[in-house]
Parts: C-alpha cells; sequence; structure tokens
C-alpha cells in the first residue's frame, strides 16, 4: 500500500542525495557550516571535548565481536566507522550518496565482514534487519517525521539493540532565533531539523535511553572571557569546568540539558 508521507520524504532524500554529492553550498549555508564547523570544532579540540565524545562511543558500544551493526548515514565514514567495521562481526555503512559510498568500501577493502551501500534507510530497497548496533553520527536530526523515524529503526533493531546518536539541539533560545534568522536561506533546510525539548522526550518515549550527555551548554559563551582580563591558563580551566558541568548534569537535568548544543545518547530497544 502508497505511503504519500513516506513517497513525499523519499523524494526529499533524493534532492538531499544530490546535494551532499555536489556539496553545492549557497552564501548562507557557507556562512553557518564555518561558525558550526570550523569555529566550533576549534574549540571542541582545544578541550578535547571530540574524543571526549567518541570515547564514551566506544565505551557505549562494548564488545563489538559478536555485533552486527549499521552505520546510519556515515557518508565516507565517520570518526569511528574503521573501528567499527575492524571490531564488529558484521558492518554495514549506510548513506544516499553513491560517491560518498564508493570512497567507503575503498576504505573498507581490508575488512572481509565490512562492506557500505548507497541506499536510502527509510526506502523499500533497504531490506537488512536484526542489527544490534545503529550508530547514528550526526544523522537523526535529517529525518523531519518522527513516526517514520522510530518505526524503520524499531523494524531494522534485533531484540535489545541499541542506538547511539550525536545530533544538535534547538532548545537553547539564542540558538532558537540564530537559527531561525539563518533557515530561511539554507541549502539545506528540507532535511535539517535540530532536535527540539519535544523531540527529546519523544526519544525517551519510544526508548530506554540508558545514559545521554550534552555538550556546549555554558561553556559555549567562554569566548566572552576573552574580553575580560585573565590569563590564557586559568581561561581554560574556567572552560573546562563549564564543560564538566554541561557535561555530567545533563545526564539527569532537562534544564542544564537544553541550554546545551549537541546531545549523545545510548538508547536501547524496548
Amino acid at each position: 500500500m502508497s505511503n504519500p508521507q513516506l513517497n513525499e520524504v523519499l523524494q526529499t532524500n533524493k534532492k538531499q542525495k544530490e546535494f551532499y554529492n555536489v556539496k553545492k553550498k549557497n552564501a548562507a549555508t557557507k556562512v553557518w557550516s564555518f561558525m558550526r564547523n570550523k569555529l566550533l570544532s576549534d574549540f571542541r579540540k582545544e578541550l578535547e571535548i571530540s574524543e571526549q565524545v567518541y570515547e564514551k562511543h566506544r565505551t557505549w558500544l562494548g564488545d563489538l565481536s559478536d555485533k552486527k551493526v549499521l552505520d546510519l548515514g556515515c557518508y565516507a565514514g565517520n570518526h569511528l566507522s574503521l573501528y567499527l567495521a575492524e571490531h564488529s562481526k558484521s558492518y554495514l555503512g549506510i548513506d544516499l550518496s553513491d560517491k560518498a559510498i564508493a570512497q567507503l568500501n575503498e576504505r573498507l577493502k581490508d575488512f572481509p565482514n565490512a562492506k557500505a551501500e548507497a541506499v536510502d534507510f527509510l526506502s523499500p530497497e533497504f531490506t537488512e534487519t536484526d542489527f544490534d548496533i545503529i550508530y547514528a553520527y550526526g544523522v537523526l536530526h535529517h529525518f523531519e517525521s518522527l513516526d517514520l523515524l522510530f518505526g524503520k529503526l524499531k523494524e531494522k533493531l534485533a531484540p535489545n539493540g541499541k542506538i547511539i546518536s550525536y545530533d544538535p539541539l534547538k532548545t537553547s533560545l539564542p540558538l532558537r532565533i540564530i537559527r531561525g534568522m539563518y533557515r530561511p536561506f539554507q541549502s539545506d533546510a528540507d532535511w535539517e531539523w535540530p532536535f527540539s525539548k519535544q523531540t527529546v522526550q519523544r526519544f525517551h518515549d519510544e526508548f530506554n535511553v540508558v545514559e545521554r550527555r550534552a555538550i556546549l551548554g555554558s561553556s559555549k559563551w567562554a569566548f566572552f572571557l576573552n574580553l575580560i582580563p585573565m590569563s590564557a591558563e586559568k581561561k581554560l580551566n574556567y572552560i573546562k569546568k563549564l564543560h564538566q558541568k554541561d557535561w555530567e548534569q545533563s545526564q539527569t537535568n532537562d534544564r542544564q540539558l537544553y541550554t546545551c548544543m549537541h546531545l549523545t545518547m545510548h538508547m536501547q530497544k524496548k
């Protein structure tokens, strides 16, 4: 039976595939990408935030030797793709971009139990199931319809299967304002849906959220410290304390969580 909503999403994803194949961004999207990727990347590197996130993911992944893993929306390979391919019993990376998947398959050629496919996760053409782990780094916020997403995640997961995700939030008021000003001009607006409070709650309703951590809450305003006479060492130590507050308190404190820019979760199928 035809599903009009699914058909509409699949058509949108064809445009998304073309976008990621050619990477043609308009001026507004380039500016936002610079702010998000360059400035925040440098900040995360200075505080070793990214490695802290990846180390947490490796802990959540656990022993992969008997696990069937889906690397969802992996493009040409994310930070942990080769780690997953090397250590899992079976690895499949999927992405909309056939160009990116060709690059990933070249990187996977030394791993006999690993492969990558250019396929839409929501498409009926993607028939593989019973994944013990779905690793979704920077991916789940590309799905506007949570009903379609949740249904497909549950369909693809094995009993007690887990999801490890990492996505942007739009719960901080200043960021909502900035995003609201930028969104009408962005090239990829049709498939960029940072999580709202309601989205986060839906994940809690649909899955068992084993653990969650968030970053860039109080610490994201640390650049204002450059306006204050303070030694570089004192400034860095203070920023680290702010980050650790975000990291620790976001586990259970919704108020702290929703000041943050990015959220990572370890979830399990109910």
